[in-house]
């Protein structure tokens, strides 16, 4: 485990030229040129080293945006409801 969340951030895949594509433009966005953005940033979470990390983070934050972990804010959102479903 990981003491300082800089320390997972330093290893993410998501870093460098590509940061971008995790989070929507300042601009709307078609739906076809979201779906496309958001499967490209998955696929970089797919191999990534932190991603359980990230992914624990974004929901202990409840990030409202971007991609975190391989989820989107929506399947985020899915995520916590079933936590409080359970608990």
């Amino acid at each position: 485990m990981f003491e300082l969340v800089d320390d997972w951030q330093r290893l993410a895949a998501c870093r460098g030229p590509y940061a971008e594509m995790f989070f929507p433009p300042s601009a709307p966005e078609r739906k076809e040129d979201k779906s496309l953005r958001e499967m490209s940033a998955k696929a970089i979470c797919e191999g990534c080293q932190v991603r359980s990390e990230c992914l624990s983070y974004a929901l202990d934050i409840k990030e409202p945006h971007g991609i975190w972990g391989g989820l989107n804010e929506v399947e985020r959102r899915e995520v916590m409801d079933r936590r409080l479903v359970r608990h």
